[in-house]
């Protein structure tokens, strides 16, 4: 079987077809006691029950503190991770069941960017080596040879094709992610997940991975999942978000209404937390702290599992309306079109001005997508 490299989408609007839907998806890890000998405890849900959708062409961020399980959703969802329930169906077809053979085929339509961009290259292959070895796993053969072909790719994420049989130690940190970038890109697939590319990179180089992701998926009609805590980068790259704590989506919106009328109190304290490069604006700013430790997600509360720390359950709500919270868990439903939110009582909130990222240097306005 032949191949050819990456080539351009043709022009148009985004196709509104269902490329990935993702139905009540749980990854629950086994759990341990205390103790050298610790019997089994409770089982750590890490992703319990997460529903969303992804269009072709379309960028999904996906948001929240650390340990929310929003890089375990994508590890499931592209079945790095075997999910414990739930159903993933690509372009139609339920791939929670498939066998690793099985998936193989898959692996060219879904790739995967890794956070780490050090220790997601293997530091005894040469750069031409990483990013050709997809050809080689699927047994293709480039039109005009591997070699070519990954020069034609690192070229295309900004890196020197004459540095083809150079090393990961002689890159950056910002190159070595390009050098990820370029191995996803290979095969030509319909979906990328992105997890985390920019938090380990310094702010600088930051701008110009996101860049380069938004040119790539103008250019090759990519899909994103975008994996990312920096709630001001996701707002620049996103179509949709989806918010995440506690290893389930507490509101999910397009980005303009995420970040003008967010109506959960999770989406509110998040927002408030990011900075805006206006002294003014930043000093008389509401600041919503939200007290106490994460819960465990191996003993998560009862009810609402967001209503230990949530401040409109602790200062607004009354008796009756706390009871409901701790005892009834609330469904990711729809409030108004198209704004999804896990709340009992959800408030929109359009005082929490979210502003440029520090970068400063990633565009204001997404590339059309074809």
């Amino acid at each position: 079987m032949t191949t050819t490299a990456p080539q351009p989408a043709a022009s148009g609007t985004r196709s509104t077809e269902k490329l990935l839907e993702v139905e009540g998806v749980q990854k629950w890890f086994p759990g341990r006691r205390g103790g050298l000998f610790g019997q089994k405890g409770n089982p750590v849900r890490a992703v319990d029950g997460v529903t969303f959708s992804l269009g072709a062409g379309e960028t999904l961020g996906l948001v929240g503190e650390s340990g929310c399980g929003k890089s375990t959703t994508g590890r499931a969802v592209s079945k790095l991770i075997e999910p414990t329930g739930g159903t993933v169906r690509f372009e139609g077809r339920d791939v929670t069941k498939l066998s690793p053979r099985q998936m193989r085929p898959l692996r060219r339509e879904l790739q995967m960017i890794f956070q780490d961009p050090y220790s997601s290259l293997n530091p005894r292959h040469t750069i031409g080596t990483i990013v050709g070895s997809p050809f080689r796993i699927q047994g293709e053969k480039p039109k005009g040879g591997v070699k070519k072909t990954v020069q034609d790719l690192m070229a295309r994420v900004g890196l020197n094709p004459e540095h083809y049989n150079r090393y990961p130690h002689e890159f950056s940190g910002g190159q070595r992610q390009r050098i990820g970038i370029a191995r996803a890109l290979a095969l030509q697939p319909k979906l990328i997940v992105c997890d985390e590319p920019v938090s380990a990179l310094d702010v600088s180089v930051q701008a110009q991975v996101v860049n380069l992701l938004e040119d790539l998926q103008s250019e090759f009609g990519l899909a994103y999942i975008f994996i990312a805590h920096d709630l001001s980068v996701v707002r620049h790259i996103s179509d949709r978000v989806a918010v995440m704590y506690l290893g389930k989506i507490m509101e999910l919106t397009d980005r303009d209404t995420l970040y003008e009328n967010p109506m959960h109190p999770y989406t509110h304290a998040l927002l408030s937390a990011v900075p805006v490069p206006d002294p003014k604006i930043e000093a008389r700013r509401e600041k919503i702290l939200l007290t106490g430790d994460l819960p465990s997600p191996s003993n998560p509360p009862s009810g609402c599992v967001f209503h230990t720390r949530c401040p409109k359950y602790k200062n607004e709500l009354s008796e009756s309306e706390r009871e409901h919270c701790r005892t009834v868990e609330p469904v990711l439903e729809e409030k108004t079109p198209g704004h999804e939110v896990y709340c009992h009582f959800p408030q929109v909130r359009s005082d929490l001005v979210v502003g440029e990222p520090v970068t400063g240097q990633i565009r204001t306005t997404k590339p059309k997508v074809a």
